[in-house]
């Protein structure tokens, strides 16, 4: 009797062709990059419109505030040429307030333009991010009622939107390792180089540059920088360490800007190393394990991966697993989960 075809094909073939369908079936799932790009669109327009709201609303109170701040000061100097204990203590309190409220009692300045469009738009990107900082909030009770409703709405929008930049990553990915297996024939070589190049490529882009930017900008050491830029991305936002708080800087109008952009796809490719890091401490917990069931029956545990890029003799059975009330091919005699099919 002729040997099967299916036991005698290569071992390399038949792991190939397995990747291949796998590869096939993520494909088969792709976004369409019209509907990523209007996301995206609605995404920042959302940004612009809270944006726009909370320059509108908190603007001229600053403003207000910072001048009402200024004439008093000058008001106290002029008043009182020696300071006693409760006009100092007056003063500092004054101070302070007037620093929560971004108002720079330094030289000529007035105020750190927190609510100006710049600083507005990363209060924005804080908010529906659920960053958090805590170094500003709206002072005005409408602002705060706006600030309800535009998280209720943006923090759901900014979760689709990092599950789609997060999609098109691991898309990504897969098709670099799609065609490096390809061209050398190993898929789990291929999987591996792919999926440690995104590593490495993340952690130099959103993890490991970024403190060099904060340390010029902000004057910050370099461990100071990768902690908030750590901080940052993971949501956690101490607000220890803020961008654009030093009132002796000059700020360039595109760097909280940028910050915002990194902020934005930063969260993104942490999210998929989260959700990586996730996926393999459950991995031993999986009820998808095989075991291949030789004819004393004996079982030798055996993972996915070794069942695509093993090598195996010519009429060896190969591992195979499927969930409950499906039964591999009659051809192949495996036991999963420990339970005989």
């Amino acid at each position: 009797m002729a040997p099967d075809s299916r036991l005698s094909a290569s071992p390399a073939k038949s792991g190939w062709r397995a990747w291949d369908a796998s590869e096939r079936g993520v494909q088969g799932c792709a976004v369409p990059v019209p509907s990523t790009l209007l996301l995206l669109l609605t995404y920042l327009t959302y940004l612009v419109l809270g944006t726009c709201v909370f320059w509108a609303l908190e603007s001229p109170a600053a403003h207000d505030s910072s001048k009402r701040f200024q004439r008093d000061k000058w008001a106290l100097l002029r008043n009182f040429t020696c300071l006693d204990g409760q006009a100092l203590d007056s003063l500092i309190r004054g101070i302070i307030e007037a620093y929560k409220n971004g108002d720079i009692v330094l030289g000529n300045t007035t105020s750190m333009g927190r609510w100006e469009f710049v600083g507005s738009f990363f209060f924005s990107v804080s908010t529906i991010t659920t960053i958090g900082y805590g170094n500003l909030s709206p002072r005005t009770m409408a602002a705060r009622l706006f600030c309800i409703f535009f998280a209720l709405v943006g923090i759901p929008l900014n979760l689709v939107v990092l599950n789609r930049l997060g999609h098109c990553m691991q898309q990504g990915v897969h098709r670099c390792a799609r065609r490096l297996g390809g061209a050398w024939k190993d898929p789990a070589k291929a999987r591996w180089l792919a999926g440690s190049s995104a590593l490495l490529s993340g952690l130099l882009l959103f993890l490991l540059l970024p403190p060099l930017l904060f340390n010029h900008m902000e004057g910050w050491t370099y461990v100071e920088g990768f902690y908030f830029s750590f901080v940052t991305l993971s949501t956690v936002g101490f607000g220890d360490y803020v961008i654009g708080m030093n009132p002796s800087r000059n700020y360039p109008l595109w760097y909280q800007n940028t910050v915002s952009l990194w902020i934005l796809f930063g969260m993104a490719w942490l999210a998929l190393i989260i959700k990586l890091i996730l996926s393999l401490l459950e991995a031993p917990r999986e009820s998808y394990s095989c075991y291949p069931q030789s004819s004393k029956g004996n079982f030798k545990p055996r993972s996915w991966s070794q069942g695509l890029d093993e090598e195996a003799g010519p009429h060896s059975p190969q591992p195979s697993c499927s969930p409950e009330g499906q039964h591999p091919e009659p051809s192949t005699q495996v036991s999963c989960c420990g339970k005989d099919s």
